[in-house]
């Protein structure tokens, strides 16, 4: 395989990591070999009026000199509006030539149904999506700062730990706006003896420097090779600034192989919604129901679906 073809191939596996954290079953998996996914969309979680499902491919240039080949399926999607919707997500890849854009065109589309919900038309049929439990934060700590820090205290925050085949993940999260509060989250994240002890501490933090309108972030595996850049590449695809999130990992003996990316990930994300660093509302909601199964929503989805390629 080529250098630049294994380059895309790790960028491929981080974005569909990062999404399947993101989207929960929604996000679901066509073809794996041929890199073939599609993502149910709609309007409003809990009571969803316009529906919409993504299907896209991932060809080996993606992202870096080709797009995703993508079709669009609702069967209320038809003329001007299909083509208005294409012409949106064509703009985005164009503006973003070279990057990652699946999350782009998903919030995008979302976009689109919203202000769709809002028009006075009525909508679709669509089932009411089952809601899953929020993830409950399990303690509240205070790190306070000297009065020289720009911040006064930290709020930090302990996620609920999940559990696999003996290995048991668990996040962290705390605000931060200098390198120096990075510095103090880890001490007293050490402070915890449990922490301490865990075989691997990932991290990742964003820290948006308005003067200059760029981010200074930087992530840490702690001998978990690469679970630190695909922990920063999920915060970078949700654009959370001015946060840091550890996850420690006790290893139980078994060996997971990438399901450990995938835990690591969906405990991240999970404690970024509940502390409400995602953007969106949708994106904070309770896991965009996650009973579904990809058959039974893509079909009757698919009337006149509707390929839209690029040359």
């Amino acid at each position: 395989m080529a250098e630049g073809d294994a380059g895309s191939d790790q960028r491929q596996n981080e974005e569909i990591e990062a999404m399947a954290a993101i989207y929960g079953e929604e996000w679901c998996v066509i073809d794996d070999c041929a890199k073939i996914f599609c993502i149910r969309i709609s309007d409003d979680i809990d009571d969803p009026k316009w529906t919409l499902c993504l299907q896209v491919m991932l060809p080996n240039e993606y992202p870096g000199t080709a797009p995703p080949i993508y079709q669009l399926n609702a069967p209320w999607l038809k003329g001007q509006e299909r083509a208005d919707l294409s012409n949106s997500l064509e703009e985005i890849y164009i503006q973003n030539i070279g990057e990652s854009i699946l999350y782009l065109w998903v919030e995008k589309i979302r976009d689109v149904l919203i202000q769709k919900s809002q028009m006075t038309e009525p909508g679709p049929d669509v089932k009411k999506k089952t809601e899953e439990e929020d993830v409950e934060c399990e303690d509240d700590l205070i790190l306070a700062c000297q009065p020289e820090n720009p911040v006064k205290a930290l709020d930090f925050d302990i996620s609920e730990s999940q559990t696999d085949r003996r290995s048991t993940f668990q996040a962290h999260l705390a605000p931060v706006v200098c390198p120096k509060q990075v510095k103090m989250v880890l001490a007293k994240l050490y402070e915890n003896k449990k922490i301490a002890s865990a075989t691997h501490n990932i991290y990742a933090y964003r820290i948006y420097c308005e003067d200059k309108q760029t981010f200074l972030q930087d992530c840490e595996d702690d001998g978990e090779t690469a679970a630190g850049g695909r922990l920063l590449h999920l915060m970078e695809i949700l654009n959370v600034r001015n946060v840091m999130v550890v996850v420690s990992r006790w290893y139980g003996g078994i060996l997971l192989g990438p399901d450990r990316f995938k835990h690591i990930n969906n405990c991240a994300r999970n404690i970024l919604v509940e502390k409400n660093y995602t953007n969106s509302p949708e994106e904070s909601s309770k896991a965009l129901g996650k009973n579904k199964k990809c058959s039974s929503w893509c079909n009757g989805l698919s009337e006149n679906p509707g390929v839209s390629i690029y040359s």
